[in-house]
């Protein structure tokens, strides 16, 4: 998984979802604007991230493991039992 460029700035960051709470568009294919790239916080349980696209690729994320999202690369999430999570945004 990529990592957060260096030169990037935390701009945001979205309320805290659970499995019952998280927004339908997270859970469908969707993507960043350019220049806007996401870290996946879990604070608790697991989340399956889904990189769509070329190079897919699968990654059960949970606390200290973060997900990357990099601009404008189609993506969704998956709960995997309860969880509790947020997004933060970087430009």
């Amino acid at each position: 998984m990529k990592s957060l460029p260096d030169h990037v700035v935390h701009y945001k960051t979205t309320p805290e979802f659970n499995q019952d709470s998280v927004p339908a568009g997270l859970l469908r294919d969707h993507a960043t604007a350019a220049g806007v790239w996401g870290r996946i916080v879990v604070r608790e349980g697991g989340l399956r991230y889904v990189i769509d696209g070329p190079a897919s690729e699968k990654h059960l994320l949970g606390p200290g493991t973060p997900g990357i999202v990099e601009p404008q690369v189609l993506h969704h999430v998956v709960a995997e039992g309860p969880v509790r999570f947020c997004v933060e945004f970087y430009r």
